[in-house]
Order: structure tokens, then sequence, then C-alpha cells
């Protein structure tokens, strides 16, 4: 065993390594930078976090996943690594302050990506020696990557400012193009990459098409009543996710059944993900919001009672079963009509023709008698409804094209008429991308070809073989399964291994390999 497999054991409890992950740390140790793909739940995180308790300097993962900020920083506390710190809105203000002021104690931070637009946050990040800047979800800067995030295009500029430590870029879902999009975007930087296929083998695929919502109630019912294992039910509306959550309850009363989404308490979603985690809760009926970054290694099933917008969030939801490589399968639920509430979700996230046209009659009303305004007044004093997402959009693009003030606010004399026009050519751009997306999605839901063949053809050119069953399409069926439990996620110890866990951590091993 040499060096970096004993480093791996002594804080993992990993005699070896999973494919790609050796060879990232090593160049990482060796002052590399590196641009790296491997599939959800293949141990993206051990690439940064093991490097992490190695160098000298200060390790910063930036992500917008921040149930993954806390939900790694407690693993990494049990393990006995206590250096690691999230830096994010769950904070209270006293917390932040606290972290900030002995920020020299920690050796790995997490932050999301708005953190870093801070000035006093990056005025304490700049007084540390930083070793590793980890772009973590690095799609995020890719206009054309699924979960673009405006904030992720300033990351340049931070790394500058932090002394242009080594970087390394992680994601697990970026076609050929997005990954050229995301390397050009740090066109002074070259990257070491390594590109590892994201077809998860250990998962088979199935899409069941129904003809109603009482159909797909029927199948819960009847699937529940052969198998109980840990489950992951997804929705897109937080209604249908209490409603089928209360249903499975009352019908299976050996069964701990609850849901999540993002409309719950802070501290309620903390505890039914903990509840999760420790085998407590059986079946979560869930909205995207779960899931990032929550490390349960022996999801069997993850289903989807509504369909996501992009083929690349089915992909890292289904990525989510099976991280221990054990047979696990993933079920797609298809009824007439399923379209309708994946574009509503579409048109929500833009600011509508009406909406900007009202803005734009407002700001150069306003023009007249103010010099700046924010857009949070503008919107108020045009009386428009709008949401966050739409806000930020417009936000985003006012920013882009140098019509704000550093402290955010909009310089009223550079709006012009010809501003307005851009924007709506860009809200249409945009729609006609993600519209897109979601007709590719429907067309791999409805191919009669192999499905993961056709799932990851846009992301790699080949598809590894099955290791237990491959699809519907390739003549699996849930009579053919036999799904095996594995160990539970957090095993019960005895008072003795409790009490080593405690006082010689490191000597004790870990779980997890994510």
């Amino acid at each position: 065993m040499n060096q970096l497999e004993k480093q791996l054991n002594k804080y993992f409890g990993y005699p070896t390594f999973r494919p790609g992950q050796k060879e990232i740390i090593e160049d990482i140790l060796n002052g590399k930078h590196v641009f790296a793909t491997l599939p959800t739940g293949s141990g993206k995180s051990i690439c940064y976090q093991l490097p992490s308790m190695m160098i000298d300097g200060k390790v910063i993962v930036v992500t917008p996943l921040l149930s993954l900020m806390e939900d790694q920083v407690k693993q990494l506390k049990k393990r006995g690594f206590k250096q690691a710190v999230a830096i994010n809105s769950f904070n209270t203000t006293v917390e932040r302050q606290s972290i900030l002021n002995q920020l020299d104690a920690y050796q790995l931070i997490y932050l999301s990506p708005e953190m870093l637009q801070n000035k006093y946050v990056i005025t304490k990040l700049k007084r540390l020696t930083i070793s590793l800047f980890v772009i973590d979800e690095a799609h995020c800067i890719s206009q054309w990557g699924h979960e673009f995030r405006p904030d992720y295009l300033k990351l340049n500029q931070a790394i500058e400012r932090l002394g242009e430590p080594t970087i390394l870029a992680l994601t697990a879902t970026a076609t050929p193009d997005v990954q050229k999009d995301i390397i050009n975007h740090f066109s002074r930087t070259k990257f070491t990459k390594h590109i590892y296929p994201i077809d998860r083998d250990n998962i088979s695929l199935i899409v069941e098409q129904l003809n109603h919502r009482s159909e797909k109630d029927a199948y819960l019912i009847n699937l529940f009543q052969k198998w109980s294992v840990p489950t992951i039910i997804y929705f897109t509306s937080r209604k249908e996710a209490e409603r089928v959550s209360t249903m499975l309850g009352e019908k299976f009363s050996q069964l701990s059944v609850s849901y999540y989404h993002g409309e719950l308490e802070t501290s309620e979603r903390l505890l039914i993900q903990e509840q999760f985690m420790e085998n407590q809760i059986d079946i979560i009926c869930a909205t995207s919001a779960f899931g990032m970054g929550i490390d349960k290694q022996n999801i069997r099933l993850v289903i989807h009672y509504h369909i996501p917008t992009q083929l690349e969030s089915l992909i890292q939801e289904i990525g989510r079963a099976g991280r221990d490589q054990l047979s696990s399968v993933s079920i797609s639920l298809i009824a007439p009509n399923d379209d309708i509430l994946p574009r509503r979700l579409i048109e929500t996230e833009l600011p509508s023709t009406e909406m900007v046209e009202s803005l734009f009659a407002s700001l150069l009303h306003i023009q007249q008698s103010e010099t700046t305004i924010s857009l949070n007044q503008a919107f108020i004093h045009n009386h428009w409804p709008i949401n966050e997402v739409q806000r930020r959009f417009i936000q985003d693009y006012f920013a882009e094209n140098d019509l704000m003030t550093q402290d955010g606010r909009i310089e009223l004399h550079k709006i012009i008429p010809q501003i307005k026009h851009d924007l709506i050519k860009r809200v249409e751009q945009r729609s006609r991308y993600k519209l897109g997306k979601l007709d590719e999605l429907f067309q791999w839901l409805t191919t009669k070809e192999c499905r993961r063949q056709a799932l990851y053809q846009s992301f790699q050119s080949t598809v590894r073989e099955a290791k237990y069953h491959c699809c519907d399409q390739c003549g699996f069926t849930l009579e053919q399964w036999s799904p095996e439990y594995g160990k539970r996620g957090r095993e019960l110890k005895s008072w003795q291994a409790q009490l080593q866990s405690i006082l010689l951590p490191f000597e004790s091993g870990g779980t997890g390999h994510e």
C-alpha cells in the first residue's frame, strides 16, 4: 500500500481508490490544474477532501448545493476532521462572523458562489494561503449547462484575488460542448483533463407508460407491497409530494414515509435528511431540492413520479441510487400531459415579454427624477409580480452589460430602448434552449432503443455493459430483480467501537465513499 492509499485508509477507511480518484489527487498534489468528469455517486468529494488533509495551505470548495456543504462538513467532523466549515445562507450573522474571525483554524472551507462576491469574505480569505480552489458542479459556468449560475462566471476574478491557487473543476453532467465552454472560460489556465464515463452500470432503467395519476398511485402501492427498500420518489409539485407521502404512510404502516421540499423550515429539512441517512425513513417523497450531496450508499430505488426539465437533472437524480455499487433501479412514471408541469416550470424561471416591457416603461419614467434605483424598488414601483428566479435573471443581465453600480443599483442614464430588445431576445433564446432540453428528455422517455445507450449518448461515445440488468427496452422487468440491502448506511457499533471512534477517529475507519 503506497502513501496515498495509506492516507485514504487512515482518513476514510478504504484500502483502494475508485476509478479516477487517485489520478486526479496525484495531479492536484503536483500543482496541476485539473478538469474532471466523474459520475454522480462515484466519490468526487474524496478528490478534494483527502488533499485538504495532506497539504499545507487551505482548500476552498465552491458549490451551489447548500445541503451538500452541510452534510459533508457534518460527516467529516464525525470522522474526526474538525477543520471543515461551511459559509452560506444557513449561517446566522453571529455564526458567520465567528467563523470569519477564526478562519485560519479551518483547513477545508465550503462557500456558495454568492459568498465569494462579498468583499468582506474575500478580504478575510486573502489573508490565508489558499493552495487549492475547487469548483464543484462546474457545468454551472456554462450558459448551456443545465444549471447556469452567473455568479460562477465571476469565479476567475476570485481566483485571481486569492493568489491563483491550483484549480480543480468537477462535474458529473457536462456534454463535450459544455466541457469546452468551461475550459474556454479559464482561457489562461492549462487544465489536465480526466474525463471518465458518467454512466452507472449498476442502475437498471424502466419507463412505465400509464394513463392517469391514479394509475401512478396504484403502481407505487403494488411496488411497495413487494419491495421495501430505501427509496426516493421525485415530484415537481410540493403538494403532490405531500399527498403521495400521506397516502403511502397510511397504506404501509410498517414503512416510515416522509416528504421533503424547499418550503420546509431549514431545521426540519436537516432532520429529515439525517433520519433518511440513518435508515429511520424508508421512503422520501421529494422535490429536486432533496438529494444534492446526500451520501447515502444503499438507496435501491429512484422513482420519478414527475419528470424534470432536462436529461442532466434526470441523470443526477438517478445517480443517487446504488452508491455501494449494488443492483439498483430507476423508474420513470409517464402519463398523458406530463409535459405541462415542466413547461410551466420553465415559464416561471424566465420573465415574460410583458414583464420586461412594463419594467422598462417604469425605468424610463423614473429616469426623469432619479439617477439610480435598485431592481427591487423598480418592481415595487412597477407593481408587477416577479419571483426570485426571474428577478435574478434580469439582474444578472444588467450586471453582465455594465448597467449597475458596484452596490447593485441600476444606472438609469444607461437605460436605452435597445437594451430592452436585447433582454427580450435573451429570454426568447433561453426559453428555446430550455424547451429543446425538455423535448430531448421526452424523446428519451419514448425511445424504442436501449435506454442506457440513449441516455448517455450526448455525454460519451460508448456506454459500459450493464453489471446486473440493462433496461425495459432490453427485456428487463422488476420481476427479475433481487435487490440486496447491502450494509446499512450507519451501522450500530458496540460501545467500545463508539468510544474508539471518538478518541481515535482515524484509527477506526470511515463510512461513505463520496
